[in-house]
């Protein structure tokens, strides 16, 4: 199915059911967010890399308008819906600020593997506990799936969007466990590195080695 949709192109990654609050200021968007949020339409916030428009992103709906400000900027709440892909860019639409898009909405495979859920969870709090990061998710663990976890892991902008092509759960699972199976070892290692940093200059109460 191809659709037309509103674009609000930004440097982030949003994913399907993730809350994002943003404070709209530019007239174009002031304009995008006062249309769809009266005509109950949904808008499109593909990723922005290195200056250049991605092909995919994820369908946004507002959920609150929170503040109104006296110049026309807002404070608003929104959650993303489903991936997309674009297929063309409408630069120019007729009579309004803001550009568009013709999309499709690729086949999203949303079932993985509860087991390998189960220890990437265990991995992603053995990471924050090296971090010494205090987070809780929003959810069950159970209930957890990938797209509420990929922004605690520390990936980069490029990674999560990577993450964002996957269409099968299972695929994205595979991606955060590969990631995590690099980065522990490493932030391991600089844990300890740190505390041997710390060490040095102390009095050490070490016993010799007997050679007999």
């Amino acid at each position: 199915m191809t659709n037309f949709i509103p674009i609000f192109p930004l440097g982030i990654v949003v994913y399907p059911g993730e809350s994002l609050n943003l404070h709209i200021f530019e007239p174009r968007y002031k304009q995008l967010i006062t249309e769809c949020f009266q005509q109950k339409k949904l808008f499109g916030i593909p990723s922005v890399i290195d200056n250049k428009l991605q092909d995919f992103g994820t369908l946004i709906s507002i959920t609150e308008i929170s503040k109104v400000y006296e110049n026309g900027e807002m404070d608003i709440k929104t959650k993303g819906d489903k991936v997309f892909r674009i297929l063309e860019v409408i630069k120019e639409v007729p009579d309004k600020l803001y550009s568009g898009a013709i999309v499709t909405y690729p086949d999203n495979q949303e079932r993985g593997n509860p087991e390998v859920m189960r220890r990437l969870v265990a991995s992603i709090r053995e990471l924050h506990k090296l971090l010494n990061v205090d987070k809780e998710f929003s959810k069950k663990d159970e209930e957890l799936q990938v797209y509420d976890i990929a922004h605690h892991i520390g990936l980069s902008l490029q990674e999560e969007y990577e993450l964002l092509n996957l269409m099968d759960e299972r695929q994205r699972q595979e991606y955060l466990k590969r990631h995590l199976t690099k980065v522990i070892p490493m932030i391991a290692e600089m844990e300890l590195l740190k505390e041997k940093v710390k060490l040095n200059g102390h009095f050490k109460n070490l016993g010799g080695f007997n050679l007999e």
